[in-house]
């Protein structure tokens, strides 16, 4: 006999006098998988969002910052949806503000 049929021949059939565990407990473990799995990771991540559209709000002309793809550069002109950045001399480009990952600091820039 393989494993699988070694164990379900172990287990026992349905209605074979064993206990059966109440609804409320059932419940009840249910709502803390629920709210454990929300304190764990829905809301962390909804905080990390907010951060970030602060952030991406928050960026002026002047500001040096950082894209997804690593990009640096200076922001020029500040859009609805999109940054004009300066990368170059004489080289600008227009991004979207989504690609935005950080905004450098004058700490950030010494370094």
């Amino acid at each position: 006999m393989h494993t699988l049929g070694l164990i379900l021949a172990m287990a026992a059939p349905p209605g074979s006098g064993g206990q059966q565990q109440s609804p409320i407990f059932t419940f009840g473990f249910l709502g803390i998988m629920i709210a454990i799995f929300y304190f764990m990771l829905i809301r962390p991540q909804q905080r990390k969002e907010r951060e970030r559209k602060e952030l991406i709000a928050n960026i002026k002309t002047g500001d040096r910052i950082i894209f997804g793809g690593g990009l640096l550069g200076q922001v020029t002109n500040v859009k609805d949806k999109t940054f004009v950045v300066k990368v170059a001399d004489n080289t600008k480009i227009e991004v979207l503000r989504s690609s935005v990952v950080n905004r450098l600091t004058k700490d950030e820039e010494a370094e």
